[in-house]
């Protein structure tokens, strides 16, 4: 049995586990009982060692990184706000939706989002990636305002404005940890 790092209770239906930092976070409805996340958690023992595994493993392959400066963190994130606008102008046309509001952030955990009410995040690190995955990231998080979940449906609207979109969302999986290690380091 795996010690639980974390529990984010929230007002979603399912549970999941997800490894961060060698640590087993489980995602539970409000209400579930703290016996049945045990269980779950046990239930997937095998799963969660696995992943472990390979996240140790990726962190070891991971080269030593400088983190950016505050003034390279401020730079990249005034080119990001305006070449994701842009972007995201273009693909809204080609995808068919248009969108509220278009945030740029430095955050540590997620490369874009998309809000219940059409508002789209996005995470500055992305101009440190190649062109065509920062394109795959806003049609992503475009074609959420048509599909609000990770549904077939959702991807074949993805697939069909971006066709390139697995091969970018691979590259990004690869090498993402990466460039979120270029964050400066919050102890600093």
């Amino acid at each position: 049995m795996y010690r639980i790092g974390k529990i984010v209770r929230s007002r979603r239906k399912t549970l999941s586990i997800e490894i961060k930092n060698g640590e087993v976070i489980v995602r539970s409805p409000l209400r579930t009982p703290c016996r049945d996340i045990e269980e779950f958690v046990s239930r997937h023992g095998e799963w969660i060692e696995n992943h472990m595994k390979k996240e140790a493993e990726r962190q070891k392959a991971l080269p030593d990184i400088e983190p950016l400066t505050a003034e390279e963190l401020r730079a990249l994130a005034e080119a990001a706000r305006t070449v994701i606008p842009a972007r995201a102008d273009h693909y809204s046309k080609i995808v068919g939706v248009s969108y509220g509001r278009l945030t740029v952030r430095a955050q540590r955990t997620k490369w874009g989002s998309c809000s219940s009410r059409g508002n789209l995040n996005f995470n500055c690190l992305l101009m440190l990636a190649p062109p065509e995955v920062l394109d795959s990231v806003v049609v992503h998080e475009l074609c959420h305002l048509k599909e609000m979940n990770h549904s077939d449906r959702f991807y074949a609207e993805v697939v069909a404005a971006f066709p390139d979109y697995r091969r970018c969302e691979r590259w990004l999986r690869e090498n993402g940890p990466a460039l979120m290690m270029r964050l400066p380091r919050k102890d600093v």
